[in-house]
């Protein structure tokens, strides 16, 4: 399995440095969200075209991720690796299509990941600290002691 990463994030790097455009980065992390995009929208266990997620819950996963591993920093990250808006990770979803990376459904098209959300808005203005959160929760249990 690890063989098979470290393949795949190689074959990745090459498509992003050849494309020339976004990080190999973005790629590697495009591939991670889509685990988190299935989740999301409760597909996991399925196989073939039913485990298919759409554009925006492709969106939806990346936010997740990224929030969980960049928290503010996101839009930051995104944007050193070139990705400016979310039609930027649909070039990259179609891009690996073309690879035969990925699989494509007759109705996908780049439009669905036009205008999926703003970064600042998403990363920033909407963060709302886990950590904060969850030492309220684990203080509200010890005081309950």
């Amino acid at each position: 399995m690890a063989r098979e990463m470290q393949e795949l994030r190689e074959q990745l790097r090459k498509i992003a440095l050849q494309d020339g455009r976004y990080s190999p980065d973005a790629f590697v992390f495009l591939f991670e969200s889509l685990d988190v995009a299935v989740r999301m929208a409760g597909k996991e266990g399925r196989s073939g075209p039913s485990r298919h997620v759409t554009g925006q819950e492709v969106l939806a996963g990346m936010r997740e991720h990224a929030l969980a591993r960049f928290g503010p920093l996101a839009a930051h990250v995104w944007r050193q690796w070139g990705i400016r808006e979310t039609l930027d990770w649909g070039k990259i979803v179609f891009l690996l299509v073309d690879h035969n990376l990925l699989k494509r459904q007759d109705e996908d098209k780049l439009e669905d990941f036009r205008d999926g959300f703003d970064f600042d808005a998403a990363f920033v203005s909407g963060y709302a600290p886990r950590l904060a959160a969850a030492l309220a929760a684990s203080g509200s249990k010890e005081s309950a002691s």
